[in-house]
């Protein structure tokens, strides 16, 4: 059982005709609280009905809420998402939000300096205040997981460098890395070279990149580990690269081997987006029947 943070937003994915509760680092704390390990989340909500939903279903996986602090001016978060036939989602995120003024505190000092694992992402950094908090957590934090997720316009190529440049690891997207990579003046269409630019432009050990339904690379100590990705029905992509880090950082924690890691990631980010939501239960079977199939 490891110690993992994760930092951000917490919200409200608001679908046409339905509500569910969501953001990546919340998504990434759910899916490691199934697999057994002690999480907390550092964020903020309204106060209102809308947050203390939130709080209530982190309570009840038992992931740590301490550190999720009460905004009295600002709602809690929501974000409108819109799903195209093959069930990819855009995103339109209301701002400001609570989560925009996540505040540095004594207990978030003290979790962030005790954890294995600290989780963060780019979104979180579209405000001042809680690009400042992050700054200064991630001074304290061993070991720094960046979640990369680009969202128009609520970022910059400075802020993601700084983010870049902290982490020990870092997880795109392929179009994610093809775009940071040319904002960075290199330009190849091979995921390898990219990963391979942005492992020396960012002294990063570790990075991996997902690429939807052909499954991801992995890239640990100057070694490629790849899978192709499993055959599903895709219901939507919601919360499925959020499954696969959290899947991939819980092995890779505990020891796993890079490649058993990255199959078990796949299958778990594959069985997410053959459902509605970013948070199915799943049970062990279902995976380890997935990978059998395609092993």
């Amino acid at each position: 059982m490891k110690n993992i943070v994760c930092f951000g937003e917490v919200l409200w994915d608001v679908f046409p005709t339905h509500k569910k509760i969501g953001g990546a680092p919340l998504n990434v704390a759910s899916r490691l609280k199934s697999l057994e390990n002690r999480v907390c989340l550092i964020s903020k909500v309204g106060n209102d009905a809308a947050g203390s939903e939130i709080i209530d279903f982190l309570n009840k996986q038992g992931i740590d809420t301490q550190s999720i602090k009460v905004d009295h001016t600002l709602k809690t978060g929501d974000v409108k998402v819109s799903l195209d036939n093959q069930g990819s989602a855009t995103y339109s995120i209301e701002f400001p939000r609570a989560w925009d003024y996540i505040e540095l505190t004594p207990d978030t000092i003290n979790i962030t300096r005790t954890a294995d694992a600290f989780i963060y992402g780019s979104l979180a950094a579209r405000n001042h205040l809680s690009k400042n908090t992050l700054s200064a957590l991630l001074k304290l934090a061993k070991y720094k997981i960046f979640d990369v997720n680009l969202r128009a316009p609520h970022y910059t190529a400075d802020t993601l460098s700084e983010l870049m440049d902290a982490a020990n690891f870092i997880k795109f997207n392929d179009d994610e890395i093809l775009e940071i990579a040319k904002a960075l003046d290199f330009e190849s269409e091979s995921l390898e070279e990219n990963i391979k630019f942005i492992a020396k432009y960012t002294n990063t050990e570790s990075i991996c990149v997902t690429r939807g339904g052909k499954g991801a690379i992995l890239y640990r100590n100057d070694l490629f580990y790849y899978n192709n990705g499993y055959p599903i029905v895709v219901v939507d992509t919601v919360g499925a690269g959020d499954s696969f880090l959290a899947s991939l950082i819980n092995k890779l924690l505990k020891g796993t081997p890079p490649q058993n890691a990255l199959d078990y990631a796949c299958a778990i980010g594959a069985i997410v987006a053959s459902h509605e939501g970013a948070n199915p239960k799943i049970e062990k079977a279902t995976i380890d029947q997935m990978i059998y199939v395609q092993s």
